[in-house]
């Protein structure tokens, strides 16, 4: 009881965070596919359901709700994401100095841990079915760029890696270079290249180091790595 406690403390008190999400209840099963997806698409991480964001353990309060977090796993990601669940019986007021030890004063906490997955990306069916991939930037979770979703094929296909420096490279790393932390629409503008042949070769130039890219107010920007 009090390792159990002592444990769930320690992981509330690190707040939400890219490895960490807390879920007050489980009402629909495709936005917690999200998360899933975001976690299995970056470090992996944990879900701590019957938490709400300050911390108050308000518990799980059926066995639906568990249902719900298998089916989001199972049924609304694409493929399949790997996914454990751990379960606690802890004192409604975590904070108190001495936790009660009846029985109907305890709280039911299931902690779902999600692994990095080995097929990225991992898509999460929205309400009209569409997959979606996400990743987990700091506490939030964000709908991938096309350029992670190529940077993914790349890393998942069987064929060695190889970077050309063609003139269409070149112009695109000249538009790198002119101004930094570009949008995806910015560069392909400036580039004057097609979509698709802009999203291959940024990714290409992030995977072998060339460029980078961070998150910017729920917008993916990217720039010429420095020397």
């Amino acid at each position: 009881m009090i390792d159990e406690r002592r444990y769930l403390l320690g992981l509330i008190r690190q707040g939400e965070h890219q490895q960490q999400d807390f879920k007050y209840r489980v009402e629909d099963a495709r936005k917690l596919a999200r998360s899933v997806s975001a976690f299995a698409n970056t470090d992996g991480g944990r879900l701590l359901i019957g938490v709400r964001d300050d911390g108050h353990l308000s518990g799980v309060r059926s066995d639906e709700e568990i249902y719900m977090m298998q089916q989001a796993a199972m049924k609304y990601c694409r493929p399949a994401a790997s996914i454990t669940f751990d379960t606690y019986h802890v004192a409604a007021d975590i904070n108190t100095a001495h936790p009660t030890t009846q029985r109907s004063k305890l709280r039911t906490i299931v902690v779902c841990t999600v692994p990095p997955s080995t097929r990225k990306p991992v898509f999460a069916l929205d309400d009209d079915d569409r997959p979606r991939a996400y990743i987990r930037i700091a506490d939030e979770n964000i709908v991938a760029s096309p350029v992670h979703l190529a940077i993914w094929r790349e890393e998942m296909s069987p064929r060695g890696q190889l970077i050309t420096y063609s003139q269409d490279e070149q112009k695109l790393m000249a538009v790198l270079e002119r101004q930094p932390w570009q949008t995806l629409n910015q560069i392909v503008r400036r580039a004057a290249l097609p979509r698709h042949r802009v999203v291959a070769m940024l990714a290409q130039f992030i995977r072998f180091g060339l460029a980078e890219w961070r998150a910017d107010s729920h917008r993916f920007v990217f720039s010429v790595s420095p020397p």
